[in-house]
């Protein structure tokens, strides 16, 4: 039964999609305090994510590489549902749940310089949400189509605000072709309330349907707010990774080019901001999605 949790941010109980103003804050840290120097974080603030060209050396690199490898093959997953793969093909889309699957990945999200960045954001002690690893190979790998995550948590995890903040690790080179994370600049500062209504087990086709429909902002508000805010998108060698905003709107391409787009992406959210029940579905994801776990990382 839902507690007594106001929500703030009502979303897939209209026929259209709308747009208000953000109620909470974007930073709640201390700039002062943490890796970020104060600029990266009023710029963070500003556009609602920040890049950094080199935060996981090579060898680390290779050993998520090799993760990735095993955890995609791995006879125990097969039929895992924590293993979602492309319509058609049947490839490996992505592997929820790796902070848990992999110790290599366990130990990497717990270092400072990652750790640290979402504590210094968020404010507080955080838990990983979700974490998990997308493979988009070349010729094959599918898009993921815009949204907002937090209205995707919101409306089917029951994250009462957008006190959260994702970390995207390239594990392969983002080029500007081979499908990497385009972001919408300043869109976290807006929150898009979403049209329709969330089926029972609505995850199960969301998380392969090219457009979802539900959950994802129409295309005249897109078109809206792409000519309002512009559209970046992220490129970097293996090894860099973008910290962004959970009400960032943001999606990728699918990658037609032979050059594969792989990458390690984990959730971190405040130990202040934990679940409820679902405020815009009939029950809650599996916890692979929306972790019910709250125990803060050291």
């Amino acid at each position: 039964m839902r507690t007594a949790v106001a929500d703030k941010y009502p979303t897939r109980d209209r026929e259209e999609c709308s747009i208000a103003v953000r109620k909470d804050p974007v930073v709640w840290g201390d700039a002062r305090q943490g890796p970020l120097r104060k600029d990266e974080v009023l710029e963070y603030e500003r556009r609602g994510f920040h890049t950094t060209e080199s935060i996981v050396p090579a060898q680390d690199v290779f050993r998520l590489v090799d993760e990735m490898t095993r955890l995609a093959s791995a006879e125990e997953l097969r039929h895992d549902e924590r293993v979602v793969r492309e319509n058609g093909n049947g490839a490996v889309r992505s592997v929820f749940d790796v902070h848990r699957l992999s110790p290599v990945v366990d130990e990497i999200v717990r270092r400072p310089e990652i750790l640290g960045m979402a504590r210094q954001i968020l404010g507080s002690d955080v838990y990983i949400h979700q974490s998990r690893l997308n493979y988009k190979p070349g010729f094959s790998g599918g898009q993921f189509y815009w949204h907002s995550d937090f209205e995707t948590w919101h409306a089917e995890d029951g994250m009462p605000a957008p006190r959260a903040a994702s970390i995207s690790i390239a594990l392969t080179e983002n080029y500007g072709y081979n499908g990497g994370l385009m972001i919408m600049p300043g869109s976290h500062k807006e929150w898009v309330s979403c049209a329709g209504r969330t089926p029972e087990d609505y995850y199960k086709q969301s998380l392969t349907t090219l457009v979802p429909p539900t959950g994802s902002p129409d295309r005249d508000t897109l078109t809206r707010m792409a000519n309002k805010y512009g559209i970046d998108i992220m490129t970097g060698p293996a090894g860099s990774a973008t910290l962004f905003d959970s009400n960032a709107i943001h999606g990728s391409n699918g990658n037609i080019t032979p050059f594969s787009r792989s990458n390690l992406f984990i959730v971190f959210n405040s130990v202040e901001n934990t679940l409820d029940e679902p405020f815009s579905a009939p029950s809650p994801r599996p916890d692979y999605l929306g972790s019910h776990d709250f125990t803060p990382l050291r």
